[in-house]
């Protein structure tokens, strides 16, 4: 089989492409082309697990459900940092309790606006969690259902010291999320300070440069909202997702 890795500065665009199909693929077998698991299907080794049971192991997945630990707000750690990786996880939404008006992206990373300037919304049904890279929170790439898709890098879109091209970047170039309640598939590539992501085999993140981003760090599965006790209900984008079939090769 052709070997799938370009170990220069970047992963070329095909390079990546064709990890994804490899990863779909290939995942059963421990070890191809250099992967490895970071999650065995029975339990958290080799994971940093917060107390309570937030982060749990039931068939076979990570699942994430405020309800079991409604003080507990902690984001699911490696133990080991990574540098430059690969990496492969399935995720999916168990429930999209709440409904919230967000806002319409741009390819440019800017807000749609109408003619009197206001933001454009859509009201959507919404959960949301993330991806942290090298143990920081601001190198996540978001999972929701906003109207831009998954795979957008909020921190640095919002962060008004970065360039346009910067904010451009981390946006998707399009939708690429399966219906909440189906599993969806990452592929992300961590190269530099170059970020790269395939979702359901659509790259919809290219080449994006995540400016002083730290060189190492462990990743993280984001606890992004919880569980409101008093009245009985989910918050706002609480996160109520699961998680599967974690592989990484480092570079």
């Amino acid at each position: 089989m052709m070997n799938i890795l370009n170990h220069s500065v970047r992963l070329s665009s095909v390079a990546v492409l064709v990890a994804g199909l490899f990863l779909h693929l290939s995942l059963s077998a421990e070890g191809s082309q250099g992967f490895k698991s970071l999650f065995n299907g029975e339990d958290l080794t080799g994971w940093e697990v917060p107390e309570g049971e937030l982060w749990v192991v039931m068939d076979g997945v990570i699942d994430c459900d405020p309800k079991r630990a409604p003080g507990v707000r902690e984001n699911l750690w490696t133990e080991e940092e990574f540098s430059d990786f690969i990496l492969y996880v399935e995720w999916r939404f168990t429930d999209t309790p709440t409904r919230e008006d967000r806002p319409i992206i741009l390819p440019d990373g800017t807000l749609k606006t109408d003619d009197a300037g206001n933001t454009v919304t859509e009201t959507i049904y919404n959960a949301d969690s993330g991806i942290l890279l090298r143990g920081q929170p601001k190198a996540q790439v978001n999972i929701w259902n906003w109207p831009v898709g998954s795979g957008e890098v909020w921190g640095f879109r919002n962060d008004p010291r970065v360039s346009d091209e910067v904010r451009a970047a981390v946006t998707p170039s399009e939708r690429a999320d399966n219906p909440p309640g189906e599993w969806n598939a990452f592929v992300i590539s961590m190269v530099g300070d170059r970020l790269s992501l395939i979702l359901n085999g659509r790259k919809v993140i290219d080449h994006a440069q995540l400016p002083n981003v730290s060189s190492s760090g462990p990743i993280a599965l984001q606890f992004h909202g919880g569980y409101d006790e008093d009245r009985e209900t989910y918050r706002p984008a609480s996160s109520l997702v699961r998680f599967r079939n974690i592989h990484i090769k480092e570079l």
